[in-house]
């Protein structure tokens, strides 16, 4: 292993954004549960059941935001239309309520600002300093507003986040093309590359990419969880890593 706590075969890093880079994870954890929970308490009336922190984590979390809007009300047997992107916030499709659960993450992110981890960023520069090559991989579309927010863009080599991801008609995590797609970028096999992920869609595209290493980031105790979908290590924080080497 490498002082930077990776196998020496490692040759660049492909970092997620919400959870990992920024602690936007809990702003969109309840944005998503302000919107599903306002549908369903209409929908279900006095049968309703809130939207619960086991849904994120399961259904939503990683997932492109249409994906994420499908798989929740699969699970709670419910099929809408999926309308088109740019459906209006108030319309009752999946594109509709993921653009609502956009609206509400923009305010939040607006009114409470973004935050880095700063011992994200200290690894991040560390493994540049080692000329390792780097990638932000993100099912976000307001991936690059986020990175100028916190003056972190300039520490990527390449970025596939969602804007990229419809461009490219790449299926989003759990399935790896997103990953696959920034190690392409950077010219090299999945084999050489490192991802670094809090979500379990995450795990499980870095497990089915198979990439070179999987790191898990466990910000909200589910450790047994990324191991089990895929992780290689699991650790509260980056800078743990330099002190696993």
């Amino acid at each position: 292993m490498t002082k930077l706590g990776l196998p020496e075969a490692i040759h660049a890093c492909l970092f997620d954004l919400d959870g990992v880079v920024t602690r936007t994870a809990v702003v969109h954890a309840a944005a998503w549960k302000e919107m599903f929970d306002a549908f369903l308490r209409e929908r279900e009336g006095a049968d309703f059941r809130p939207f619960a922190d086991h849904d994120y984590d399961e259904y939503v979390d990683g997932r492109p935001r249409a994906d994420g809007v499908r798989t929740f009300l699969a699970s709670r047997g419910i099929d809408l239309p999926d309308g088109s992107p740019e459906d209006p916030p108030g319309a009752e499709t999946v594109h509709g309520l993921g653009n609502r659960k956009n609206v509400l993450v923009l305010e939040k992110i607006r009114t409470d600002g973004v935050e880095a981890y700063d011992g994200t960023l200290r690894y991040l520069k560390a493994v540049r300093d080692q000329g390792l090559r780097t990638a932000i991989v993100s099912s976000s579309a307001n991936c690059r507003d986020v990175l100028r927010a916190i003056d972190a863009e300039d520490l990527f080599d390449v970025r596939v986040d969602g804007v990229v991801a419809a461009e490219r008609h790449l299926p989003g995590k759990p399935h790896p093309d997103t990953f696959l797609a920034a190690a392409r970028d950077l010219g090299l096999d999945a084999a050489r590359c490192a991802v670094f992920e809090d979500a379990l869609a995450g795990m499980d595209a870095g497990r089915s990419g198979h990439f070179g290493y999987v790191v898990g980031v466990d910000r909200v105790g589910q450790a047994d969880a990324l191991h089990a979908h895929g992780a290689d290590v699991v650790v509260k924080d980056l800078a743990e890593l330099g002190e696993q080497a």
